[in-house]
């Protein structure tokens, strides 16, 4: 973890798992994929990427539930359900879900991915770029 950068913190709704993540996001998205839309019961996923080694979890690591293997989960508080990262690329990556952010980050999502997949009903009213799939 990069203690020279700005570190924000985030959790879940019920306060019981706390994580510090280092404001060095390298990319941001706002996911339109079935997956996506089924983790978090939305529309959408806003989030954020950064290497794995940049998130701490300061409190409540028992209180994590993991849906996945190491390399490749998605992250949430056991007690409240509260959705908080997800694990991908080979486990080098965390997606940050921008709603457990406590702090605001310096980057922001600046695309929209797996549009060719949204629910019908989504309508994006923004004039991000859009991919069908992932971006180029």
């Amino acid at each position: 973890m990069r203690t020279n950068l700005r570190q924000l913190s985030g959790g879940c709704r019920c306060g019981a798992v706390r994580y510090t993540v280092t404001d060095a996001f390298e990319y941001g998205a706002i996911c339109h994929c079935s997956e996506c839309r089924k983790a978090t019961g939305s529309a959408f996923k806003p989030f954020l990427g950064v290497r794995r080694e940049e998130l701490r979890i300061e409190q409540g690591a028992d209180d994590l539930a993991v849906f996945g293997d190491p390399d490749g989960h998605d992250a949430r508080c056991a007690r409240c359900g509260c959705f908080l990262y997800s694990v991908v690329r080979e486990g080098e990556w965390i997606h940050v879900a921008m709603g457990s952010l406590v702090d605001a980050p310096t980057r922001r999502p600046d695309h929209h991915i797996f549009v060719g997949s949204k629910a019908d009903w989504d309508e994006i009213r923004d004039d991000l770029p859009q991919f069908d799939g992932y971006a180029h």
